[in-house]
């Protein structure tokens, strides 16, 4: 099932997608957003209560918002595919390289995502990432998909320059740099996650094609390792990595630029399209 947030005629809601039209999950399910409807339990319980049902907006008419907005937590995993690690020269990692993103660094589905004044060092990263279902803390590998609601498209735009030559918490949070979306979908329905494959395209050129089966780090693992020292609840969102292909590893670089049209796309999902405005 897709789930997804959106605004319409001024409001806010969510609902489910069936068809080309969307059916209202809010007074439905008597909880304020996906990520309390989520916390609540309710995702069970949500296909038997919209069979049957006619859409109440046809998608044209809905502005898509990030799947859960509201998440209280946006956590990245670095350089966790093999091909990656290789094009950059490094090593494999011992333990994932984990850190934190801030909600204005990324825009909704179709929003224009921007190139900051101060760099034109903006490169593109298409990755998986996954919603939490249910709290959690030292999660046991063979228990970790008990606790995810489902998977997204992520792009986790980076400032290369200020990445490498400040720090990494600077370079991957400037304002409106990445994308979340454009839709959750429920775990039920990728029973096999290391089997996707995700292809991120700039102005119609591939520039990253890979399985999700290259993790250096699987879920499990991820899992395991956040929830160590931190717990997971509800709506938290954590993207998994991303694949080689990427602008600052090629010969000359690739760096986004105003104008750019980006899509991200995972085989069972959906795609993530975002176009490029400068600062």
């Amino acid at each position: 099932m897709k789930l997804l947030s959106y605004k319409t005629a001024g409001k806010q809601s969510y609902g489910a997608l069936k068809n080309d039209g969307i059916i209202d999950l809010k007074d439905r399910l008597g909880q304020p957003t996906l990520r309390a409807a989520i916390a609540a339990g309710l995702l069970d319980s949500i296909a038997g209560r919209v069979d049957g049902l006619k859409p109440d907006y046809a998608f044209s008419d809905i502005e898509l918002m990030i799947p859960v907005p509201d998440a209280g937590k946006i956590i990245c995993i670095g350089r966790n595919y093999r091909g990656h690690v290789a094009e950059g020269g490094q090593p494999l990692p011992k333990t994932p390289s984990t850190f934190i993103r801030v909600h204005s660094s990324f825009v909704a589905p179709g929003e224009a995502m921007m190139r900051p004044r101060l760099s034109d060092q903006f490169d593109y990263e298409g990755e998986l990432a996954l919603v939490i279902g249910r709290a959690g803390k030292h999660i046991r590998r063979e228990h970790a998909f008990d606790y995810i609601a489902g998977y997204t498209c992520l792009h986790e735009g980076s400032i290369r320059d200020y990445q490498f030559g400040h720090a990494l918490a600077v370079g991957k949070n400037f304002d409106k740099t990445g994308s979340i979306g454009p839709w959750l979908v429920t775990r039920d329905d990728i029973p096999d996650v290391s089997t996707l494959t995700l292809t991120t395209t700039l102005n119609g050129v591939q520039v990253q094609h890979t399985k999700t089966d290259d993790f250096i780090f699987d879920i499990p693992a991820i899992l395991a390792y956040v929830s160590g020292f931190m717990e997971l609840v509800p709506g938290d969102v954590i993207a998994t990595g991303t694949p080689e292909g990427v602008g600052f590893a090629r010969k000359p670089p690739l760096w986004l630029k105003p104008g750019d049209k980006v899509e991200v796309a995972i085989t069972s999902i959906g795609v993530l399209r975002n176009s490029v405005v400068g600062e």
